[in-house]
């Protein structure tokens, strides 16, 4: 914890100590450019202003998939503007006699400045989706967990909230009874995992397997129950 608050407080003191100088270079190139008074201090604060709504812009836009091309121009234009002050402060430029495009340039920033914010304020800008919910790939359990509903081997929890429905009180009588489906061979291999299921569910609630619950946990078709009760 104290190495984070070493880190952070690192940061912060590098940002301030940026931040400051920064400031001072474009005040004292504003104030040789014939801005004086209060308009010499503004000029930094429009330019670092402008420096942090692009980026977070340009940040936001990304995150949502959206193209940072405006943000992003409007980054350099501020970045060029803090850079080029900090480089005209070192020698390279005299500020008691500055040049005209310079005192131009300086004087044409608050209008830069001003459409530059304008269009990131209005910019369309769409919120992230929130990611899909867990809770749509799995069945609630009755112990309050989750249940991932993979592979044939898996057993659906009983509810005590599950009604059958009514059975029908009498049959049709001209409706003949279907012939049962004459017994296939299974592989052996798949026999014995039929076998093996049907002993763990005996083993577990100490009644023989159901055939069909059987058929239903290999994956077999339904013409496949004959076949199976007759391995078991």
């Amino acid at each position: 914890m104290r190495a984070h608050l070493a880190r952070v407080d690192a940061v912060i003191v590098q940002a301030v100590i940026a931040g400051a100088l920064s400031f001072s270079h474009l005040h004292d190139v504003a104030a040789a450019a014939g801005q004086d008074g209060w308009k010499a201090w503004a000029y930094p604060v429009s330019v670092d202003l402008l420096l942090v709504a692009a980026w977070r812009r340009m940040r936001q836009s990304q995150r949502a998939g959206q193209a940072a091309g405006g943000p992003r121009l409007w980054f350099l234009v501020a970045l060029a503007a803090s850079l080029g002050a900090n480089v005209a402060t070192a020698g390279l430029l005299d500020l008691d006699d500055v040049p005209a495009w310079l005192r131009v340039t300086v004087a044409g920033w608050p209008a830069v400045a001003f459409f530059g914010g304008t269009l990131l304020a209005h910019a369309p800008h769409t919120e992230e989706e929130p990611a899909a919910s867990p809770a749509t790939d799995a069945v609630a359990a009755p112990d309050g967990g989750s249940s991932d509903m993979e592979g044939p081997d898996h057993k659906v929890p009983y509810s005590a909230d599950f009604e059958p429905a009514p059975e029908p009180s009498a049959a049709p009588a001209t409706a003949p009874a279907p012939a049962p489906a004459p017994a296939v061979a299974l592989p052996p291999a798949l026999v014995d995992r039929a076998r093996a299921l049907a002993e763990e569910h005996r083993s577990a609630t100490g009644r023989p397997a159901d055939p069909d619950a059987v058929r239903t946990r290999l994956g077999l078709p339904s013409s496949m129950t004959a076949s199976v009760a007759a391995h078991l």
